[in-house]
């Protein structure tokens, strides 16, 4: 049995005068999952997200959202739709209860003290209620914003990067709500150039240069890309980046910590390159490619975004 789609958008584009941002889309994503959405920065992402939830009409394409039209019947959207914006969209000057009684008060929730409390509550934040948000740090403002988008009950939550300049911790306790919020039939997109968050989806959507160039679970994703990788370790080897990056057959050369991952199509000619950039300090071996490795590759085969030359 088919599921029931929360997002079924086709050939969604959105041109700006002569400029072209997204560029024929398509999204199929089922209610109750947690998809992860990926690319550059400039890529098309948040553009694709404001068309899904009805804030920007598209140029071409249709498409429905929580079975509603995104276009006719974007109000129906918005209703049943928590989006949260990568900037901290909320009051500095109110404390953290005022911030959601105004929010109760847009919806124009029933019961809404209650409904405020239990929000509190449940988000960890009824022992800072009166704290002037401007005073928060980056993770408590998050958590205020989360609460916010969602006390209202949505069927959908867009996030726009939300964990953005947030520490280790308090990103972990965000996906932990994340998660929860899903097992109680939360359809959740959310955009995010964290490879540790994009590996906590159900699915990944990659977009560069205005399209979608690849959909899938992690695994599947790394499959298909054919990646080799070999990992460098030792003293110095920093230093061979850059002689390696030039080698026959190597397409692109990272750092992770210490060590240094290089990746390719072509075993032969990575296994010579990393063969001539040995010595008795540094170690190389074919590692499994990770999701990293293929977002580096992806973006270098996406080439320029000529979209908004001049």
């Amino acid at each position: 049995m088919a599921q029931e789609l929360a997002i079924d958008v086709r050939g969604l584009t959105k041109r700006f005068g002569d400029k072209l941002a997204v560029d024929h889309v398509d999204l199929q994503m089922p209610k109750g999952q947690v998809w992860g959405f990926l690319g550059p920065n400039g890529s098309g992402k948040t553009t694709t997200i404001r068309m899904i939830c009805g804030l920007l009409s598209p140029s071409e394409g249709a498409g429905c959202t929580l079975g509603f039209d995104i276009v006719a019947q974007s109000r129906s959207i918005k209703l049943l739709t928590g989006y949260m914006t990568q900037k901290f969209s909320f009051w500095s000057d109110l404390t953290i209860r005022e911030n959601l009684n105004f929010v109760a008060r847009l919806y124009e929730m029933e019961n809404a003290r209650a409904l405020v409390d239990e929000t509190l509550e449940t988000l960890g934040l009824t022992h800072r209620q009166n704290q002037l948000v401007g005073a928060l740090s980056g993770g408590w403002k998050q958590r205020l914003a989360l609460a916010a988008v969602t006390m209202h009950k949505p069927q959908l939550l867009l996030l726009d990067e939300p964990t953005a300049g947030v520490d280790p911790q308090a990103r972990r306790d965000f996906w932990d709500e994340i998660h929860r919020l899903s097992l109680q039939g939360l359809t959740v997109l959310v955009s995010t150039h964290y490879m540790d968050e994009a590996e906590r989806c159900d699915k990944i959507v990659y977009l560069a240069n205005g399209r979608k160039i690849t959909e899938g679970r992690v695994q599947q994703i790394i499959e298909r890309s054919g990646l080799i990788t070999f990992r460098g370790e030792g003293e110095g080897v920093r230093a061979m980046a850059d002689p390696i990056k030039a080698m026959p057959g190597v397409e692109h050369v990272a750092y992770f910590g210490a060590a240094l991952h290089v990746s390719g199509h072509d075993r032969a000619a990575l296994e010579r390159a990393v063969g001539r950039h040995k010595s008795a300090s540094v170690q190389w071996r074919e590692v499994a490619t990770n999701l990293e490795d293929v977002f580096i590759s992806m973006m270098n085969e996406s080439g320029q975004d000529k979209r908004f030359a001049s």
